[in-house]
């Protein structure tokens, strides 16, 4: 059967190059980094030059980037290890009510714990207001997190104006970006001038699972989550999961090298499928704004259906999408971004997200447009009984 794979903001498939290097790491250098013996010293020239590959991306130094085991864990550590080292200073912080539920979940536990929480509404595309975020600013705000691009509806927000904004109230503020869903698909570095914590996910860029970053600008302070044998100059403890990071690097070297040409490709791709949905199929909600979008995300919602029921019927014929968030999928419930967007009940009920790579060619959105048309028809007939 022909299978098409439009879930890749779920995760993705690891590149053949990554997938070589992180299995060289576990067969050739596979010495504990901290080891100092030759085995040791090759593993962490591994991690050496990993470091300063990503940092060139980013247009930063490779003293300031620091590996995890992904971006939950990059995010979780820079919310509340910011959070922590800046609890004398005040007890203020902001997010916005659409971020991953790895970001809204530690403001959650926070706010428990006595720090008060300011969350953003967005519009009806997704997208903070300047002034709103100019307005909730205090002297007691020590932290800002806002996602650059989001996870569900693909909206990108304006974090350079975010920053400048930020930035102008109080330098000290510390703003921290989760840019799982933007590193590799936009340039970050304009922004990044204004951003102290950026989080970015392996998986999300067909590197290996289990690896991810989390960039600390210089004079950013922040406290450890883990403690132990001091590696990630004492930041992150634990033994480098190595291939993972050559993993990473590759997959790394790989967008330096690509990434032009495959946003100008998944943009194209994403234009078919949307303008073919909305030619096939009537009754079409698109949930992704037309103008500052991500080149991978097209949301939409097919009234008179369920989300759930035609994503099943759908992988019955070899394509696989999703519903939403899968980090928020077994907890069951409508979407939390959809919700806060204002779509009613049947259009978060009734939701597809499709989310692309460059792996994908027209051949398969056509597949997917053809397939997609006959699946919704078929549901419709029984839905709307």
């Amino acid at each position: 059967m022909r299978q098409v794979y439009l879930d890749n903001s779920s995760t993705t498939r690891v590149s053949d190059n990554a997938a070589k290097s992180a299995f060289e790491a576990m067969t050739l250098y596979y010495g504990n980094p901290s080891s100092m013996h030759r085995k040791g010293i090759e593993a962490e020239k591994i991690i050496k030059e990993a470091r300063e590959k990503i940092a060139s991306f980013l247009g930063r130094t490779a003293n300031e980037i620091y590996f995890t085991s992904g971006g939950t864990e990059s995010n979780n550590w820079a919310i509340r290890g910011a959070a922590l080292s800046l609890k004398r200073r005040g007890n203020h912080i902001i997010t916005t009510n659409i971020e991953h539920p790895s970001v809204l979940e530690v403001f959650k536990v926070l706010e428990r714990q006595g720090y008060k929480v300011t969350y953003l509404n967005t519009d009806e595309d997704g997208f903070i207001d300047i002034n709103d975020l100019k307005k909730v600013l205090t002297e007691d705000t020590v932290l800002v997190s806002i996602m650059y691009v989001n996870n569900e509806i693909g909206s990108i927000q304006p974090i350079s104006e975010a920053a400048e904004a930020i930035k102008s109230y109080n330098k000290n503020i510390l703003f921290h970006v989760d840019a799982v869903q933007a590193f590799g698909k936009i340039d970050l570095v304009p922004a990044l001038a204004g951003i102290d914590l950026l989080s970015v996910s392996g998986h999300k860029i067909h590197a290996p699972k289990g690896i991810g970053v989390l960039f600390v600008r210089d004079n950013a302070n922040i406290e450890p989550l883990i403690y132990g044998g001091g590696q990630e100059k004492g930041l992150r403890s634990g033994t480098e999961n190595v291939p993972g990071i050559a993993g990473l690097s590759c997959a790394a070297w790989e967008i330096t090298q690509n990434m032009k040409e495959w946003k100008i490709k998944m943009k194209s791709l994403k234009k078919r499928l949307k303008d073919g949905i909305l030619e096939k199929i009537p009754d079409v909600v698109l949930n992704t704004p037309e103008i500052n979008s991500a080149p991978h995300i097209l949301n939409a919602s097919f009234i008179g259906t369920r989300g759930e029921i035609l994503l099943h019927a759908l992988e019955g014929k070899g394509i696989f999408v999703s519903t939403g968030s899968a980090c928020s999928s077994h907890k069951g419930g409508a979407s939390h971004v959809l919700k806060a967007v204002g779509k009613s009940l049947e259009e978060q009920d009734s939701a597809i997200r499709f989310s692309l790579s460059h792996f994908i060619s027209e051949d398969d959105i056509d597949y997917v447009i053809e397939t997609l048309t006959e699946e919704v028809c078929e549901i419709r007939k029984f839905v709307r009984r």
